[in-house]
């Protein structure tokens, strides 16, 4: 295996683990301020995939296609929080579930009607659609370097807004003391619909990102949610820190172990029977690290408000 082969891997594991940092970003805001268990977030990374596509389609234009985006997530967040979630908040978390799985399928079945059952596809924009030299004489695409490069900006854009600003105040103590915030006259409800669209939006970005990297179908979302939610069960619920930190273990932990274990196991037990061994415990291998974080961290690897 060469050092070139090895390095593509680990920025292909990062790139995926900023992805899921998106993701996990909004639902672990979500969460930590609402308390709510949002199984309808994978659709707004999927309306926000859907959007990108239909805007770049028409207008031939993939950075209208990814503004389109946020406003679609954002506006379908903030739609779902004003006439759904807001009714589950003092509910609990069983009625929260059944709530946000059956807007999984009205999502799913309303971008079919619109869209058809047939994917979409996304093209990578021109000034993003070379490669850069690697060390050892490999070349790595330039478009999963800026997405990289995104999810570090957002990653500091929102430490800003947690940290610096009077809405990332009123955040943190939202997950603290939601009662206490309203005493002192701060719009709960408002500051809910929010985070809520904030949330979507992140979510909608990461769809938008990777719809140029693989088809746009309907159901795109579910998969990653699962791998969201590992994701902030790791770095802790209710941190953004714990969020990113999660997410680059997820994504690097995934990526390596699907690259690295069928070539350990083939070199023991041959080829064939290695290569199926090494992919099935790579399959597994993420919530493997999950369980061992949480036998000697039960709260993850970051308190909330971090």
């Amino acid at each position: 295996m060469s050092s070139a082969l090895f390095i593509e891997q680990m920025l292909n594991g990062l790139q995926f683990g900023v992805m899921l940092f998106l993701m996990a970003a909004g639902l672990t805001l979500i969460f930590g301020v609402m308390g709510l268990i949002n199984l309808a977030h994978g659709s707004f990374y999927m309306v926000g995939a859907f959007a990108c596509a239909a805007v770049a389609a028409a207008t031939g234009s993939f950075w209208l296609g990814l503004a389109a985006s946020l406003a679609a997530a954002a506006a379908a967040g903030a739609i779902v929080e004003l006439l759904v979630v807001r009714r589950l908040y003092d509910r609990d978390h069983l009625d929260q579930v059944l709530a946000t799985f059956a807007l999984i399928l009205i999502f799913s079945e309303g971008t079919r009607w619109l869209f058809g059952s047939f994917p979409l596809y996304l093209d990578i924009p021109p000034v993003l659609a070379g490669a850069v030299d690697l060390p050892g004489g490999a070349r790595y695409q330039l478009y999963r370097l800026a997405i990289i490069a995104v999810g570090v900006a957002v990653a500091a854009g929102l430490y800003l807004l947690i940290s610096k600003t009077r809405l990332g105040m009123q955040i943190r103590a939202g997950q603290s003391d939601r009662e206490m915030i309203g005493a002192l006259g701060v719009d709960i409800r408002t500051l809910y619909t929010i985070v809520f669209a904030l949330g979507a939006a992140l979510a909608g970005l990461a769809g938008a990102l990777v719809g140029a990297l693989q088809s746009v179908q309907v159901g795109m979302g579910e998969p990653v949610l699962i791998l969201a939610f590992v994701v902030i069960v790791i770095g802790g619920i209710g941190s953004i820190k714990g969020a990113l930190v999660g997410a680059i273990l997820v994504g690097l932990v995934d990526t390596l172990g699907r690259f690295l274990l069928p070539k350990a196991f083939a070199l023991a037990m041959g080829a064939s029977q290695g290569a199926t061994v090494g992919a099935a415990l790579a399959s597994m291998l993420i919530y493997i690290v999950m369980a061992l974080i949480l036998a000697f961290r039960p709260q993850g690897l970051f308190a909330a408000n971090t």
